[in-house]
Formats: structure tokens, sequence, C-alpha cells
């Protein structure tokens, strides 16, 4: 009688971080680094998680592309005509891809020179200690921690009336796998995503149509800098505000949306693809948690102290998982609070502010409070805005439908947030992000030497327009 049993492979780590992107591996990282023995669980062949494979990443790849097709376009203001652009499909996805590729490669030897125990496969909670690894080849082992990180992510969301079963319904991921270049596209949302692959498709010469169901695109964002964007994108992009869609359905190879205005209008439109951009939800359902004592909010978020802790002291989670704002950054600065947390650092997670970008062309950045935040909290600001018409750079490149716009206390001149529309918004950020953490003043900002020409100027001119002077656009005093 044959009375051997298989036993199941059981690894003993310190520290357990489940999931790769963007918050997982960075945490994996700083535990490392202070000398941690660590597990990491993700499916991918590398760490990288949504945002590498499969968002911020391949998106910024499109992004560029179609910001370039979009100066070529514009190229004959300057007396450069350039002939039609012919776009080939399979290298623009190879291009992508190998962007992709190589930096997911980076993150895995990165993950390798730390030795880090790096399991391919789905891990579910067993129990408070335990976690069982489903491994892509199909085998299965079981990690014993004494800490675990959760790093799990989210998904796109999809309303179940529009999940037609067909590759015409899109979300962010398929959108991003540019299965072609659709003559007609509707993009359900004009939420950051929306806005953005809006933006790459329109470029690549589908015609867009944007629905939104509240007031205004990009919602939370200051209408001052949104205004800039829709003035940019009005004449190549369709936005149908205070638009609901009632229903779609398939009509041979093209898709029929049920378009309701706000009066209760509805009138049916007909679009090669469809792209459903509503928001992502939380995969706190598939790993689970509940086996576990982890407290889960009724939005099916992760509930977190300032140093990442769930309710079960050992126990972590970061990211997307957390709840909003659903973004990279927010993330990996929460994956390093984690971890280090974990190796006995007094630290805890207590931004000033987490910076906000929409990559569109022109970009939108924003961190701090916003002049609509500041009204509904009654908080003392003062505004003052420097069109990029005024920039010497921005006229110079032909871009000048940007503003920068600056809220500072009217007292004390302390900086309260900053926004920025125009090109490079993201990158120009930097410098009102560590004025809005360090609380710097408006003549901190005025009084530092910055290079000209460049964009980076609009920011030290409207600081000099609180402090009553600014070269290069006059306001008149109020009496």
């Amino acid at each position: 009688m044959n009375t051997s049993v298989s036993q199941l492979e059981i690894i003993e780590t310190e520290v357990v971080v489940l999931g790769g992107g963007p918050a997982g591996y960075p945490a994996a990282f700083r535990a490392s680094d202070l000398g941690k023995k660590v597990v990491l669980i993700d499916p991918e062949p590398n760490p990288g998680g949504v945002c590498l494979y499969r968002g911020c990443i391949p998106s910024k790849a499109l992004l560029h592309v179609g910001a370039f097709l979009d100066e070529a376009k514009e190229s004959q203001h300057f007396g450069v005509t350039l002939g039609p652009a012919k776009i080939d499909l399979d290298q623009l996805r190879s291009y992508k891809n190998q962007v992709v590729q190589k930096i997911t490669k980076g993150v895995g030897t990165l993950t390798k020179s730390r030795k880090i125990q790096h399991i391919q496969g789905l891990g579910k909670f067993e129990d408070s200690h335990h976690i069982l690894v489903t491994k892509t080849d199909g085998s299965t082992l079981k990690v014993h921690f004494q800490n675990a990180i959760i790093a799990a992510g989210s998904r796109p969301f999809m309303l179940p009336a529009f999940d037609l079963k067909s590759d015409r319904i899109m979300t962010s991921t398929e959108a991003l796998e540019l299965p072609d270049i659709p003559q007609k596209l509707l993009c359900i949302g004009g939420g950051v995503i929306g806005m953005e692959l809006a933006t790459v498709y329109s470029s690549l010469g589908s015609e867009v149509t944007v629905v939104e169901l509240l007031p205004q695109i990009l919602t939370g964002a200051d209408p001052d800098l949104v205004k800039v964007l829709e003035n940019k994108l009005k004449s190549k992009i369709t936005f149908s505000l205070k638009t609901k869609v009632a229903s779609l359905s398939l009509k041979g190879n093209q898709v029929e949306a049920l378009l309701e205005l706000e009066g209760g209008q509805k009138t049916p439109h007909l679009f090669d693809r469809v792209l459903v951009s509503m928001g992502r939800k939380s995969n706190v359902d598939l790993i689970g948690i509940e086996n576990t004592a982890v407290s889960v909010d009724t939005k099916g978020f992760i509930t977190i102290d300032n140093q990442c802790r769930s309710s079960e002291n050992h126990i972590y989670a970061i990211g997307d998982i957390t709840g909003n704002p659903m973004l990279a950054h927010r993330g990996t600065h929460q994956g390093h609070i984690a971890a280090e947390v974990i190796c006995g650092k007094k630290v805890e997670f207590n931004p000033l502010t987490i910076p906000s970008v929409v990559y569109t062309n022109p970009e939108i950045a924003w961190c701090g409070l916003t002049e609509d935040q500041a009204k509904k909290d009654q908080i003392p600001h003062q505004v003052t805005k420097f069109p990029w018409a005024a920039s010497g750079r921005a006229t110079a490149v032909g871009r000048t439908d940007g503003l920068t716009k600056i809220l500072f206390h009217p007292e004390t001149g302390q900086v309260l947030g900053v926004g920025m529309a125009g090109i490079n918004a993201g990158e120009l950020l930097g410098e009102g992000l560590l004025a809005v953490e360090m609380g710097a003043l408006a003549s901190d900002i005025a009084h530092t030497i910055h290079p000209h020409p460049t964009l980076a100027e609009t920011l030290m001119e409207a600081s000099e327009l609180f402090l009553g002077h600014c070269d290069h656009y006059f306001v008149p005093k109020k009496k």
C-alpha cells in the first residue's frame, strides 16, 4: 500500500508583497534594502503591474506619438509643410511593446539584484499568516509570512449593461493594444484615462466623441485649466456633456449607442468601437481577504492607518486597493512607508498634497488646493493667473494656449496650490509641488532667478503678480 503523500512546498519569509505594481515592487525593494527577506508574488514575468504593462507607460508612449503627429500637422504655421502621415500600426504596437519590455525587464533585473524571491503567480490569503500561490505553470505553493504588504491593485470597471461580449467594446486595457484605428470612436467617461485615450485615438485619425454625465470633463480639476484643454481639443473631439449613454447594442460591425441628453431626449448614434472609461475597481475580491481579519469598507477598499497598517497589525495595504486617488506615485510612496514601518522606522504617510497630471495635449497638472476647494472650505486665498500668451518661450514654440495659476494665502503669501495647463505641464509642476510641501512664499519663487526663456518662468511671473508687479503681464491695481 502506497502511503506517500505529496507535500505542498512552504516558503518562509519575513515580508511577503502581494502584487508587483508601482506600489508593490518599491515596497519589496525598500524592505530588501533594509535587510529583510522578501517574497514578491505577481503573475507577470517581471514586476511592473498595470502601470508598466497596461497603463501609465504604454499610454505615455502612444501619447508621445500622438503629440508628434499633432505637431506635424501644425507645422504649416511655421512655414514647414509635411505630407500626410502614414501610420504603420504593427510598427507602432511594436514600439509601444518595446518600451514596456525594456522597463519591465529593468525592474526584473533590479529584483534579482536585491535577491528578492519573485514567485510568478496569483496569491490568495489562506489565513492571516499564509498565502496560497497558484503559479503560472499550474503548480501551487504556500508562503508563510511574518508581515504582508497587500498591493493587489485595481482593474477597469465595466457596467454589466455595457458588457456585450464583443471586441467592439473596450476598456483601457484593450484600447492600449491598438486593435485598429476606428473611424468613429465613442469614449464613455471624460475622466483622466478617458481623455488620454481619446487624445491618442484622435491624433491617430479617429473621429472621437466623449460622453460625460457631469457638466465638466476631468471632474475635480480646476475649470480654468480644463477650459484650456477643451479649447485646444474641441476642433477634433466632440464633447457631449450632461449626457448619459442609455444603452449599447450591436449593429453588424458597429455599436449603436443611445445617447440621452439632460432634458431626456434620446438619439441613436453608430460607432465602430466604444471605450468604456468609467473608473476602476479594487481587486480586494480576488485575494481571499475574507480569510483574514482585515477590514474592508463599503466601496471595496482596505482601510488603513497613516502607516499603511490594516486592522491586522502585521498586514499592510498600499496603492489602488486602499482607495483614491488611484495614482502610481501615491502607491510608490505608500510602499516605502509600509516597508520602513515594518523595519522599525518611525514614519507615516502624511503628504500635504498628492500631484495630479493629465497627459493630454496640452497637459493639465495641479497640486495643493484648487480654487473650488478653497471656496468650498472657506479657506482665505488669493489667485493669480499668468497666461502663456505673455511667455516668450511659449510664443517662440507656438504654444501660447497655456495657463499658470497659483493660490496664495492673502496675508502671508504662502503657496497653497499650483495648477498649470500647457505643454509639459507635468514636468513643470515639480517646482510648485515643492513650494506647497515646503510652505514656500510668493517671494521665494519670485526672487528665485529662473532661466530665460523658459516655461518655468511663468511660475515666477505668477508669483510676481501676487507681489504687485510683473514685467510681462499688466493687471491694473484695484482702487
